[in-house]
Formats: C-alpha cells, structure tokens, sequence
C-alpha cells in the first residue's frame, strides 16, 4: 500500500511532478551555471504550464549543449534556425534569442562577481523561509522579485518578470514557498547555506 505524504497543492497528479516537487523544487542552489539555466527554463514556461517545460527539459539541455552559458553566448543565426526546427523543445523565436542574449549577459555577471553571488545577495545568502499554510495565500510575485526582476532586465536580461522571477526563485530555493503541511517544507527549511 502506498503511503500518503503531504504535498504543496500545484504538485501532482504525474510522476514527474511529484518527483520533480519531492526532489528539486525549493532546493537551495548555488552553483551559477545551474541557476542559469532554471531562470532561462522559467523564461520559456511564461504563458505555459510547468507541467510542459518538465516534460522537454531534457530535450532543452540536448539542445541548449546542456546549458552551457559560455557556448550558446556564442551562437548565432543559424543556431536560432536549428533551434527552431527542434520539435522536442519550445519553439519560440522570441524565448530563443533570449536565452542566447541572456548568456552573454551571465558572462558579464558571473566576471564581475558570480552569478550565484548576484542572486544570492537579494536574500543574504540563505533562503527566505515563508510559512504559508494554503496555496492560495503563496503570492505570484514580491517586492522583493520585482526588484530582482528591474536589476536583471538594468543587466540586460529579458524574459525575466517579476513573476517569472518570483517561480525561479521558489524553484531554486531562494525562497522557501512548501506548505508548512508538505512534508518537504521542514528538510528544505534546514537547508541552505
């Protein structure tokens, strides 16, 4: 018989989801590359469901040479083209010349002080930990991801709002947005630096 856990509402009912929320989501991350690479998925998923981003995200690393800042600010043309072609990845013209853009801008950041630094300050290094008893009182945004979202589009970065910022940051545990009832709120609480 399986065990019945308690889980953040928006997870479920697919395997993939519930993985996805038991293992990844909230999970503190520090390392720039991978940060990198949540914030450009979280840019592709505006207007769609996480659901579908989860479902191509290995088809995005395959054709995103595994999130590679340093290679894509390299591309050009024709890799748009490429990546346009790719059915297993959405194909968004716009969401594309972002993410290559969006590196070149990481580039700069991650010189000047580290990406994960750059994040990381807006929260002092450890993340914020909400107790939020229902899904509907988790927010969309904060002030907080409206500022994070005005510094990284000053930078230069683009598809980066201020709601798609606030799911980045729960995503990668910049904030800690488990329902006190989900059995994944206290572990992912006691993490961090």
């Amino acid at each position: 018989m399986q065990e019945m856990v308690n889980r953040c509402g928006w997870a479920g009912p697919e395997q993939i989801y519930l993985d996805y929320h038991d293992t990844d989501w909230g999970v503190p991350e520090y390392d720039s590359r991978a940060l990198w690479e949540k914030l450009i998925l979280d840019g592709f998923q505006a207007g769609l469901s996480w659901i579908t981003i989860l479902k191509k995200r290995e088809n995005f690393r395959s054709a995103f040479a595994g999130f590679d800042p340093n290679t894509i600010a390299e591309w050009g043309v024709q890799d748009v083209q490429r990546l346009l072609g790719d059915p297993g990845i959405i194909r968004h013209r716009g969401k594309i010349e972002a993410a290559i853009s969006n590196a070149r801008v990481w580039q700069q950041i991650e010189a000047r002080e580290g990406f994960d630094s750059y994040l990381w300050k807006y929260t002092g290094g450890a993340p914020l930990q909400n107790r939020f008893e229902r899904q509907a009182d988790v927010p969309t945004q904060t002030p907080l991801s409206q500022q994070i979202s005005k510094d990284l589009k000053a930078e230069g970065f683009k598809f980066c709002g201020p709601t798609i910022v606030y799911a980045f940051m729960e995503a990668v545990g910049m904030v800690n947005d488990h329902l006190v009832s989900c059995h994944r709120h206290q572990p992912v609480a006691q993490m961090g630096r």
